[in-house]
């Protein structure tokens, strides 16, 4: 099985490395893209090596997405790469998990009309003008998608993933 993680600089540094050690201890093959291979630092200061660049990250040898929020979001929204990446796995089904302002790289996909979603409380009024039902909830799965709020809802974050994937928690 294997995860793509989705960021670039200032990303939230547990809801990257949380689900980054977490999976890799159930021994899912994790690979972090950003718009460049390159080291990309939280902002809190976690380093971490994005070993592909988004351009060559294929939706198709994945199981799962994942996309982290802090500030990191906001910028991979204009990518094209990036919004492609999350459209394949809205369009194919499989699970995506975004976390905090992750949900804004849901919003530029224009996919989700109609979806039941969260995320932090700022980007509420982005997911409802996208056409999303906005849950103040930990978390939130509608199908393929699994959504929360902020790092202290990391515990049911991961439970809904690892339920997604047909894993124990």
């Amino acid at each position: 099985m294997r995860a793509l993680i989705v960021s670039a600089d200032l990303f939230e540094d547990r809801e990257l490395e949380e689900p980054l050690i977490q999976l890799q201890a159930k021994d899912i093959t994790v690979d972090i893209a950003a718009p460049e291979a390159a080291t990309i630092k939280g902002k809190h200061g976690f380093k971490v090596k994005a070993n592909l660049s988004v351009r060559n990250a294929s939706p198709d040898d994945y199981n799962l997405l994942i996309l982290p929020g802090g500030k990191a979001p906001a910028k991979l929204c204009d990518s094209p790469s990036v919004v492609g990446i999350a459209g394949e796995f809205m369009h194919s089904n499989k699970p995506i998990a975004a976390i905090c302002h992750g949900p804004l790289i849901l919003v530029a996909t224009g996919l989700l009309a109609g979806r039941t979603v969260t995320g932090y409380s700022s980007i509420a009024e982005e997911l409802k003008a996208a056409g999303a039902h906005y849950q103040d909830r930990e978390v939130v799965v509608d199908g393929n998608l699994i959504t929360s709020r902020q790092p202290r809802d990391l515990p049911a974050f991961m439970q809904a993933i690892y339920k997604a994937l047909g894993l124990d928690g």
